[in-house]
């Protein structure tokens, strides 16, 4: 058997060797198309493996996947798939290696099941792939939370006394959550400018995006139990791109003494396929050492980071793109695994399909910062863009394109795209 992994597997589908989508990485996802209904789906180069078409041709049968197989893979969400363990996403995931080797004439031989269980990419609505109950977002770059700190605080102490020795995060709004291609709305709220005397009603003019990845839980948890570090990735699935729309002035104003609330909460977006853990098991790198060391429960001795670059672009209504960041997910100061255990560290519990935030992705350089609040320092400094225009926040019509992927060995494991325009706020 095969591992899916291996650099050397090849497909009897053509991929371009830029694509986010080779044999190797096979993320799960749910799409739509007008004569079906939802399903669950693996993306292939530029295709979508329909898993309920192929499982209504036999090709599942003797997995242990339970009583509701094939019913599992004709649903909205990867929700109850997920729930069926780590046993039956890996034999799902082996399984469809072997389907679409090189070697395996199984369906490439046979053109009725390759209509059926083929769907080109271009073709279908991509759905958010789960449903989650329950949202945290991180706040665990030291690089963002030190610029973040100098901006608004002492420059010479940056950072809070706790942030060296806990992930820093806060309970977001799950309902708000919008897949990619969803447009976002300028939201309204109270902002008090730095010179008034008492705050007015309206539309945000500071409307920031912040580059993160998001993971998805994979396993409950019972109310009261905590989660050792050790087995903190057993209960996540895998990874997403996650686009966590801020509105500064709205946050600034309203964020103490509780922290974030309505200058967050009217929409997140994140990417439709979901990159399993196992595919990115060849990119885990170690992470920053970390100063002071952690409190035992948060010591980590494994790598628990991944190599995964990232990238936003910004693209003007009528105009063209311009990439205004490139960084990378192994800056990261707490790992999933510690963020994981700290949130269960109170008896908290974890549901399938709850989503975690990494906060704000940013690096050690100028082009590697992950907001506009970063990029253009609080609007000092307007970044400019290809077309000849600038920018210190997002104005209507802007889109933002966030991009991930993995190379090594000549195998590229990618991510797709997070992707969203700004709609004027609502009365405008």
């Amino acid at each position: 058997m095969a591992n899916p992994n291996d650099p050397t597997l090849r497909s009897w589908i053509d991929i371009p060797p830029t694509s986010d989508f080779p044999i190797q990485n096979l993320p799960f996802g749910v799409f739509e198309i007008e004569e079906r209904g939802p399903r669950l789906g693996v993306a292939i180069g530029d295709y979508a493996l329909d898993l309920y078409a192929v499982a209504q041709f036999g090709y599942f049968s003797d997995l242990d996947l339970g009583p509701k197989m094939p019913k599992v893979f004709r649903r909205r969400t990867l929700n109850q798939f997920i729930a069926l363990g780590r046993p039956a996403w890996r034999a799902v995931r082996q399984r469809v290696s072997e389907l679409l080797r090189h070697d395996n004439p199984a369906l490439s031989s046979n053109p009725e099941v390759m209509r059926e269980c083929l769907v080109r990419q271009s073709e279908v609505r991509m759905l958010r792939p789960v449903k989650p109950h329950n949202y945290t977002d991180f706040y665990s770059s030291i690089e963002h939370a030190t610029n973040v700190g100098m901006m608004f605080r002492d420059p010479a102490n940056a950072l809070l006394p706790n942030w060296r020795h806990i992930p820093i995060g806060y309970h977001g709004r799950a309902s708000s959550i919008v897949v990619s291609g969803t447009d976002i709305r300028r939201p309204n709220g109270q902002r008090k400018a730095p010179d008034a005397d008492a705050p007015t009603f309206g539309p945000s003019q500071q409307l920031d995006f912040e580059l993160e990845m998001a993971f998805v839980v994979g396993k409950n948890s019972t109310l009261g139990d905590t989660i050792p570090l050790q087995y903190a990735e057993d209960h996540i699935f895998g990874l997403v791109l996650f686009n966590d729309w801020s509105a500064r002035d709205i946050q600034s104003w309203e964020y103490v003494p509780l922290g974030p609330f309505l200058g967050k909460s009217f929409g997140c977006s994140i990417s439709p396929w979901i990159v399993t853990l196992d595919a990115l098991e060849p990119f885990r790198v170690p992470g920053p050492v970390q100063e002071p060391e952690p409190l035992l429960y948060l010591r980590q001795l494994d790598a628990h980071n991944f190599d995964i670059n990232l990238e936003v672009g910004l693209q003007p209504a009528d105009s063209a793109e311009t990439v205004v960041s490139r960084t990378n997910f192994q800056h990261m100061y707490w790992s999933m695994a510690q963020q994981l255990t700290h949130q269960s560290s109170n008896g908290c519990n974890l549901e399938v399909g709850d989503l975690y935030a990494s906060g704000t992705i940013s690096g050690p350089t100028p082009d590697s910062l992950g907001s506009m609040l970063e990029l253009a320092w609080r609007g000092t400094r307007p970044v400019p863009l290809v077309d000849g225009s600038e920018r210190s926040f997002l104005l209507d019509g802007d889109t933002v394109a966030m991009r991930g992927y993995c190379e090594k060995d000549g195998v590229r494991i990618g991510f797709g795209e997070v992707r969203g325009t700004v709609l004027p706020a609502a009365g405008s």
